[in-house]
């Protein structure tokens, strides 16, 4: 069967609910490979809720979907305060990337509880705004971005990253409607040993399975590179779709 779209190929998953320090109750999904340990964790930040932005944001669905089974990996994706999903809403009210810091420690927070090993942080959008200001006061071994638009995270906040050894990876798609890879060369330049990726023909959304499996590529490139190449095919069986 060849994997593309919303396959979901066998894992143990998991509901899950995480506690901040301001008292909210966020809700979400903890992914792992089904049989063996996970090598390595991505604790994953959606895209901006209040342009449709949540947990199920195809380029993570399909990361859960996938990446336990053929990379190892745990993947934890959860909504930010306010935000909805088929797996419920989360407490608490949207505020712009500020008390969304909580949203961040507390999925961290259960990270270190559950002893999941070596998390990364894997923002989209929005979520690499979260990952850029938050992401340094957290046990991580480094984050990646996808589509980062620069609108939140400020000039500061990106060069504090320079004083950083933990790998920054970023992917850009040649046509963002937001940052493409000239801009976003000149807006990461304070950080030297930030790896920016331009991706031919890429979008923001990341529409289309040959996007789909760009970016998961080089995801698990930068998190457990030894799983790669990813399969197109899977010869055993599979939970369903979604």
């Amino acid at each position: 069967m060849e994997i593309r779209g919303p396959i979901l190929l066998p894992a143990r998953r998991e509901d899950i609910e995480l506690e901040t320090l301001d008292g909210l109750t966020l809700v979400g999904e903890l992914a792992t490979p089904q049989d063996r340990p996970p090598v390595a964790t991505l604790v994953t930040l959606h895209p901006l809720p209040t342009a449709g932005g949540f947990m199920d944001s195809h380029i993570l669905r399909k990361a859960a979907g996938r990446l336990p089974a053929l990379a190892d990996l745990a993947v934890l994706r959860f909504n930010t305060r306010g935000t909805t999903s088929q797996r419920g809403t989360s407490e608490g009210t949207f505020d712009g990337g500020r008390a969304e810091a909580f949203d961040v420690a507390a999925a961290m927070d259960f990270v270190r509880e559950r002893g999941l090993p070596r998390p990364w942080l894997v923002g989209w959008s929005f979520g690499t705004e979260l990952a850029l200001k938050y992401g340094r006061d957290h046990d991580i071994e480094g984050a990646v971005l996808l589509s980062p638009p620069l609108h939140r995270a400020t000039d500061e906040e990106v060069a504090a990253w320079a004083g950083d050894p933990r790998p920054l990876v970023v992917l850009v798609p040649e046509f963002d409607d937001y940052l493409r890879p000239d801009a976003a060369a000149q807006r990461f330049a304070s950080v030297p040993h930030a790896v920016l990726i331009p991706v031919e023909g890429g979008k923001h959304l990341w529409v289309g399975e040959n996007q789909t499996r760009r970016v998961l590529t080089e995801i698990v490139a930068a998190v457990n590179p030894d799983a790669l190449p990813l399969p197109v095919e899977w010869e055993g069986p599979v939970v369903g779709q979604e």
